[in-house]
């Protein structure tokens, strides 16, 4: 059987001013993949996930979501297909419960058309998907105000808002950023199961060890461009690689 990429990037580009942030940029992603994404500071990574999820315009290129073209969609369009993310700095609705954070999302068009947003059965679902991704249903947690949540629960309540929209694409800009050792190894599992259900994951890490532990292929980007795709340990046996992050010499 011939299984197309469900995520194909060809060419992408975009300047701010003078600055290339990504320049000819190109990868796909397989279902039920976990392609890494890493590279130094100020390596296009955030920007090339603003790219693909509708935040910014490419100035060319191309991404084709399930051989749609969707460059340049706005980002509510992209996620009504199935391709969501998670946001770095963490962008809850801060004045409504954690269980209320879910409520948005299954009151979306998608949502509904998978059968997750009837009226009257939404906060069961709600609270079905935070248990679901770590959450304790029988505490207070659920009900707590995001505002009062600390970051282990907030990178969980991110995860949970993508998985409200039942996506087959979610791309996790640095989920691990902040967590402890404990909260991350928690985090590992929940990923793997979700992987293994079907779901595919871009992850964007400065957590090498833990993304290593996770995806298949691992994309690296240095000032923009990509320079090296391969395995974990192809990549960062790359000397263009270990020169991103240690400099010249590459630790050599």
């Amino acid at each position: 059987m011939n299984i197309q990429p469900i995520l194909k990037v060809e060419g992408l580009s975009k300047a701010f001013g003078g600055l290339q942030a990504i320049g000819d940029v190109s990868f796909s992603v397989w279902p039920g993949e976990i392609l890494g994404v890493i590279g130094p500071n100020g390596s296009g990574k955030t920007t090339l996930v603003n790219l693909i999820t509708g935040f910014i315009r490419p100035d060319r290129g191309s991404v084709r979501f399930k051989e749609r073209e969707i460059a340049g969609w706005p980002p509510h369009r992209i996620a009504d297909l199935g391709l969501v993310r998670t946001f770095q700095i963490m962008r809850p609705y801060y004045s409504l419960e954690a269980y209320r954070n879910l409520i948005v999302p299954l009151n979306s068009p998608r949502a509904r058309r998978m059968g997750l947003g009837r009226w009257g059965e939404r906060e069961t679902v709600a609270l079905d998907i935070l248990e679901e991704i770590g959450f304790e249903r029988d505490s207070f947690v659920p009900y707590k105000k995001a505002s009062a949540l600390p970051t282990g629960y907030l990178k969980r309540l991110e995860l949970a808002r993508c998985l409200a929209l039942r996506p087959e694409i979610i791309i996790a800009d640095e989920l691990f950023s902040g967590l402890s050792a404990s909260e991350i190894a928690s985090l590992v599992p929940l990923i793997e199961k979700l992987q293994m259900a079907g779901m595919t994951f871009i992850m964007v890490e400065h957590r090498l060890r833990e993304l290593f532990s996770l995806a298949h292929r691992v994309l690296a980007l240095d000032f923009g461009t990509v320079i090296s795709q391969g395995t974990s340990q192809e990549v960062m046996e790359n000397p263009r690689v270990r020169e991103a992050y240690l400099g010249p010499g590459g630790g050599d």
